[in-house]
Formats: C-alpha cells, structure tokens, sequence
C-alpha cells in the first residue's frame, strides 16, 4: 500500500476551479459527442436475449460495517443511487457493434431524477455528493466486460484506492458526469441484467455467442495511493471535513401497509420505532380499516389521492372485475409509497397484497423486508382454485380471475427473497419456516344464543367458501340455513333446500352451528365471533384456526365428513 502523502486541505477556492473546469470539460464532451462520426444512443430493454447463456456474472457487497450513522447514511445513499441508476441498464440489449455508454443509460445523477447523497471520491477525498457510490455499478460492468471479453472502448482507473474496492485488484471504471465515461461493445449482441439482492449488487451479461477475438485482459496493477475519508480523516481545517457521529440503535425500517389487521396492528405496535416511519392508505377518524396506530413512528404518511381512486374503482364491481381492479389498486398503492420512501429506510415492512408491485417497482432492491401475510401466496392460491375447477367445472366463480404471471412471478420472488412472514393463520403459517405465527385478536361475541336448528353460513354460497360441498351435505336434513352474503352460484343454486338470505343486519335468536367448508379463507373473524359465544363451528383448516373447544375441522370439499359434523352438533 502506498503512503498518503501529508498535503494541505483542499480549500473552497480548490473545490471553486475543480467545477470550473468540470463544465468546460463538460461542453467539450458534449460538442464532441454531437459531431462524432460514432455516436452512442440509449439502448432499450428487450426479451430477444433473455434465455440467452450467461457470458459474465459479477457481484459485489453493497453494506458494510457501519462506524456511526454518517456512514450508514451515506452507504444507504449509494445502495439507493445504485437503485437508481439500475433502472436504465436492466433488461437492455445492446446489438452486435453498437456502443454500450454508462452515462448514455444512466443520465445524470441529480436531486430532480430523484438521486440522493453518497460518498464519492474526488480529488483524492471520499466526499458527500448526490448520485455518490455509482462507481460501484461501472466498476462491476468492467469487471463483467473484461470476463465476457467485450472490447473497452473507454475506461478510466480511479487516482486513489478505496480500501476493499476493485481498485485494489485494478478492475474499477470510476465514472463523472458525462466526460468521464465507462463504453465498451461486442461483435455480437448482448443482454444487461442489472439487479440488486438485499446485500449484492450482480451484474449478468448475456448472449448467444462470446467474444473471441481478444484475449482476457489482465487486471490495471498500477499501483495507487489510499483515498482520504471525509467523515474519519480528522482534517477540521478542511471544509469538506464531515466527521462520523454514534450509530444509532436498530435499523429504521418503513411499514408500507393496507388494510389494518388488529393482529398486524399489535405487531406494529410493539416493533416500530421512532426512528420509523408508517405509510398508510389514508387517514379516517373512526375508521377500522385503516385505523393503524398512531404516534408510534416517527413518520406517519397516507396516500388520499391512490385510496380516492380505488374506493371510486372498485364501487359496484364484483367477481373477477372487482379482482382485477383491486390489483391496479394495489400497484398505484404501492407506487406512491414508493416515490415517497426515504432511502435511509434499509428495512422495509409490507402488507402481502403491495408485495409484487414493489419488487417489479424495484423498491425492494438493496433492502430487508418482512412480510405480513393476509392470504395465501399467488402461486399456491391459483393452484387450489384450478384444482376445484378440475371438481366443479360448472362453477362460475372458482376460475373468474386469475392474477397475471408477471405479477405471480413476482410475488414468488419477492417471498423468497423475505426475511420474515408474519400471519394469524395457520395454514399460510405452516407454509414456511421462516413465518411467525400471530394470535388471532379477540372478537367480539356473535349476538346470538347457542340452540335451534338454524345453521348460518357466515359468507356468501361461491365455490371458494364451500357452498357445493354444503349443498350437498345437508340433503335431506331437518335444518333452516341462514345465509349471510349476498352473492351466489346461481340464482337456483340452492333449488328446494331449506335456505335463506338472510338482510344486513339481521341474525337469528338461536344458531345449533355455525359453518365454513372454505376452500379459501383469510380472515375468520365471523368464526372467531362464533366460537367467543360458545356457539360450535364447522370449518376446514384453509380457515386458518387453532384447534380449541367448539371447533370441528373437516377436510375442503368433503361433504360426507362435513354431513357428519352436522348430524353431530345437531344430535
């Protein structure tokens, strides 16, 4: 390692002429580029080349281990300009002989394309900047360039070395708006994924063929001087000294939330931090369902403009409309938060429903996140439902929506890559390990008495809660059903048996049991209710229940065990 040489401070007279020539500098690239008889244009993304073998993979750490909070905020900086500036390089394809620029994919790194302070080295210094850490991205392009064999058309090392950079292996790019470029080509096409986990940033190049007519370059070992560090180097002389302060404790997280769950409402409230912030749909006096706790985060944010519109959208729709304009809902949902998220929150904790939207948004890339699972994951819940089309193919309601394979896809992703599930419910809880399973809140007592023969059906008579198996089950049995929801197979659905809509509001003075063969439910709040008034329960365990007193579990779609369990809290 060579010695750094004691020096004098820059001064702001120094730091005056260094942007003084930047923008000269600056003028010239630019009047060269517009009469350069090869120009680099802006390549867009493409699927042409997205099964194509991988011709180069490079990945990087993007945290470190913070020294104080300076260093925290300035690394969260980085990973967030990284986020960035991916959103021009994944997903392109270059073609063969065209010039792949940096800058011509990034564009400039400024406050108003929503770029934010990282560290940057200048003039020896690691100092403040906005857009700071992109060197980060070019130098793993070079480093994937120089593996996959591509020609450097300009590359440019950094004067100093940043301890465990690639500058200490001779593979960095350092890159500077716009005179300071990283270009390379191919003589074949190639694709850029571009993309970050929680803790890596990777860079895949790919295509159908390699480059072979050059060899391998070998690393730049010239060797450099270390850089300063603005925030440890102790210079108060300087007026870039920006010295490092105590770390905080914890990680501030963002809770990117819907509907309020009493369940999701306690975890909330016995996690969240100051340090946190809360982004909710909106803000309504009384309202359950949105009714988050307040003064627990630091930050308390809503979105009126995205909840007006869903509550205006989906007003009077129903079946797979009201499904697929309720997901449309969720993206605008999940957009907002995401335009408004600070990128100091390295910890994120989403609602299940905004999951997917975020991960094809890229929010999540670069950070931790949890999960609060409301229902069962895309993949598996599509499967269970194409499974009783399979059994009642007459059913107009099991296959009236189904969510798109992007969107599936990404929920999939986005799940793996979690670091926490937290539900109720335990048959989403028993789906993976890493969940943690909630106590369902008290409920408040049915206001009915245990006794008659009046057996309510708390949903409405579709496929997906058990209405075929219960049609089937009480053939021939001396009951009345009540029916609590509006909508049905049919309108003959239930033909002569003895069952009735029951009004809104309405409930009967006595119920012998009240029962849900659901093949899908995700909050058995009416069961819940049931069960607090010691009234007996028929449900299957998609219902998401803990065995306890009262509680009768049968198989989904059994109706001769479910016939059974009705004989017996009849009998």
């Amino acid at each position: 390692m060579v010695a750094i040489p004691q020096r004098s401070a820059p001064s702001r007279t120094d730091s005056l002429l260094f942007e003084a020539k930047a923008i000269v500098l600056r003028g010239l690239r630019l009047a060269r580029e517009t009469f350069a008889a090869e120009r680099a244009v802006r390549h867009q993304p493409a699927g042409r080349l997205a099964g194509s073998p991988v011709l180069a993979r490079v990945s990087s750490p993007l945290w470190n281990n913070f020294t104080g909070t300076r260093d925290r905020q300035l690394t969260a900086g980085k990973v967030h300009n990284l986020r960035q500036a991916l959103k021009g390089l994944d997903g392109i394809e270059v073609p063969a002989g065209a010039i792949l620029s940096f800058w011509k994919q990034v564009g400039r790194a400024s406050r108003a394309r929503g770029f934010v302070p990282g560290r940057e080295l200048r003039e020896g210094c690691l100092i403040s900047s906005v857009g700071g850490g992109l060197c980060q991205l070019s130098n793993a392009l070079y480093e994937a360039a120089l593996e996959a064999g591509f020609d450097i058309v300009e590359r440019h090392a950094h004067s100093r070395v940043v301890p465990g950079s690639r500058a200490q292996l001779g593979r960095d790019a350092t890159v500077f708006w716009n005179y300071v470029d990283f270009r390379v080509r191919s003589r074949h096409a190639f694709r850029v994924e571009a993309r970050m986990s929680r803790d890596q940033l990777e860079i895949t190049f790919r295509g159908f063929a390699a480059q072979t007519a050059q060899a391998l370059r070998e690393p730049d070992s010239q060797a450099r001087p270390t850089a300063h560090d603005c925030t440890r180097c102790g210079r108060q002389d300087c007026h870039r000294n920006d010295p490092e302060r105590s770390l905080h404790s914890g990680r501030p997280t963002a809770w990117l939330v819907d509907a309020c769950w009493p369940e999701f409402a306690s975890l909330f409230k016995a996690m969240a931090t100051k340090e946190d912030a809360l982004h909710r749909p909106a803000r309504l006096p009384g309202s359950q369902r949105y009714g988050w706790p307040t003064g627990v985060a630091g930050i308390d944010r809503s979105a009126p403009v995205a909840t007006l519109r869903r509550s205006f959208d989906l007003r009077g729709a129903s079946g797979g409309s009201l499904q697929l304009k309720a997901m449309a809902a969720d993206a605008r949902l999940a957009a907002a938060y995401a335009a408004r998220l600070s990128h100091q929150h390295t910890h994120l904790v989403v609602s299940q429903n905004l999951l997917p939207h975020l991960w094809h948004e890229g929010a999540l890339q670069g950070r931790s996140f949890d999960v609060l699972m409301e229902r069962l994951p895309l993949k598996l819940l599509q499967e269970r439902l194409d499974a009783a089309v399979r059994h009642h193919p007459e059913s107009p309601t099991l296959a009236d929506f189904r969510a798109s394979d992007a969107i599936v896809a990404a929920e999939t992703e986005a799940l793996a890559a979690a670091d926490r599930l937290f539900t109720p419910h335990t048959a989403i809880a028993g789906l993976d390990p890493r969940t943690t399973l909630l106590e369902w809140a008290p409920a408040r007592p049915l206001r009915a008495a245990h006794g008659g023969r009046t057996i309510l059906f708390p949903a409405s008579a579709v496929g997906r809660k058990g209405a075929h198996a219960l049609r089937e089950a009480i053939q021939d049995l001396d009951i009345d059903l009540a029916i609590k929801g509006h909508a049905r197979e049919c309108p003959a659905f239930w033909g002569t048996l003895p069952a009735r809509l029951l009004p809104d509001g309405e409930m009967p003075a006595e119920i012998a049991a009240v029962v849900l063969p659901a093949l899908v439910e995700h909050q058995p709040r009416s069961l819940l209710a049931a069960l607090a008034a010691g009234i007996p329960v028929i449900a299957t365990p998609a219902c998401g229940l803990v065995p306890r007193p009262g509680l009768i579990l049968v198989p989904e779609d059994d109706a001769a065990a479910l016939r059974a369990a009705l004989k017996a809290v009849l009998a």
